[in-house]
């Protein structure tokens, strides 16, 4: 057997490359090794290509002296291949949803349930500060908390999601967005987190969902996936509108989808006095903050990396059939065409793409 595999590897910033690495070997005995079947691309994927994220590189410097690529992703379902000694909750041959934190369980930020924060080597590290699922294989560590069995029930292509879009959104934008029943909910952006927000959104009945987004393409779908408002703001003016359609007061929480000073700036104006803004976005420049404004209004504005303390809850909400998520899924590829996946996602308005699935 070869000792080699594909993947999609960030050298540096607009420079990917889909080329052999060496395969993953386990080492330390909680890790786990993964044979994908399915993988996606998401858009902090997208932002590290950009440059968005340059610690990549500085960290591995720091720690080797070089920086010798990193293979992408953080999202996928596979089969286990090998385990390490200590791996006690799975076995060679089961089928696993990865999540895309890895977490030890067992220091102060994991017994807080702040895994995103683990203070062992663990957090969203994968296709970040070690490689990731991108690839043929991946190595999971801390797998017995870091991994989930694939129910037979279960969707393969919804079970990607489970790894980090779904999750994301439900902590980071509606749980710490705290929407209640008869809430109104301004979603801005309407990409794949959007979207995730906007579904889950709907498990708590707020009584307005108003999705603002610049592609029809995508504001035509979260009205078919449950929006009761959506506007275009390449069109009209979002923050004078969602005023007007609320009366002038705003709304209850605002959720910040994309990670721009646009977006952000649209939620600072639109959150009504006792509300909340739960910001999802992940940014990479500074935001105007309007605290001259906002301080009076009594709001809560949260921030955060997604925790997956949620997976388990929603990973059975989706077995239930209750999110229709199979409409999130616009395009498949094979594994062996990812770098037009990458092309047909980074052009995602004239693509009409939302979620990518990646087959092997």
């Amino acid at each position: 057997m070869t000792e080699t595999m594909k993947a999609m590897v960030y050298y540096g910033e607009n420079d990917l490359r889909f080329e052999e690495r060496p395969k993953p070997k386990i080492i330390e005995p909680t890790d786990a090794i993964i044979r994908l079947t399915k993988t996606t691309i998401c858009g902090t994927d997208l932002g590290i290509m950009k440059g968005k994220n340059p610690e990549i590189e500085s960290t591995a410097k720091e720690k080797t002296g070089a920086f010798n690529g990193r293979i992408l992703g953080h999202e996928g379902i596979g089969i286990v291949e090998a385990v390490g000694s200590a791996v006690k909750n799975f076995k060679v041959g089961d089928e696993v949803i990865i999540s895309c934190v890895s977490r030890c369980g067992t220091c102060e930020n994991c017994q807080k349930q702040l895994y995103a924060h683990c203070l062992n080597g663990g957090g969203w590290i994968m296709g970040y500060m070690i490689d990731g699922t991108q690839a043929e294989y991946v190595r999971t560590p801390f797998a017995d908390t870091s991994l989930y069995h694939l129910p037979e029930a279960l969707d393969e292509n919804v079970a990607v999601l489970l790894s980090d879009a779904l999750p994301t959104s439900h902590e980071i934008g509606v749980q710490y967005g705290d929407v209640k029943p008869g809430d109104t909910v301004a979603i801005v952006g309407a990409g794949p987190i959007g979207m995730a927000a906007l579904l889950t959104a709907q498990l708590y009945s707020p009584s307005e969902i108003i999705v603002v987004d610049m592609d029809e393409n995508r504001l035509d779908m979260a009205l078919d996936m449950g929006a009761t408002m959506v506007i275009n703001s390449g069109k009209e003016e979002p923050i004078a509108r969602i005023l007007k359609e609320t009366g002038g007061r705003g709304v209850d929480c605002a959720i910040e989808a994309v990670g721009i000073p646009e977006t952000w700036d649209v939620c600072q104006h639109v959150v009504k006095e006792g509300g909340n803004i739960a910001n999802v976005g992940v940014h990479g420049q500074s935001v105007s903050f309007a605290l001259e404004k906002l301080w009076i209004k009594n709001l809560k504005i949260t921030t955060g990396l997604v925790n997956a303390n949620t997976t388990d809850m929603l990973l059975k909400t989706c077995c239930s059939g209750k999110l229709p998520l199979d409409k999130m899924i616009t395009h498949h590829f094979k594994f062996d065409d990812l770098e037009h996946a990458y092309k047909v996602f980074k052009n995602a308005a004239n693509e009409k793409a939302m979620k990518v699935i990646i087959n092997y």
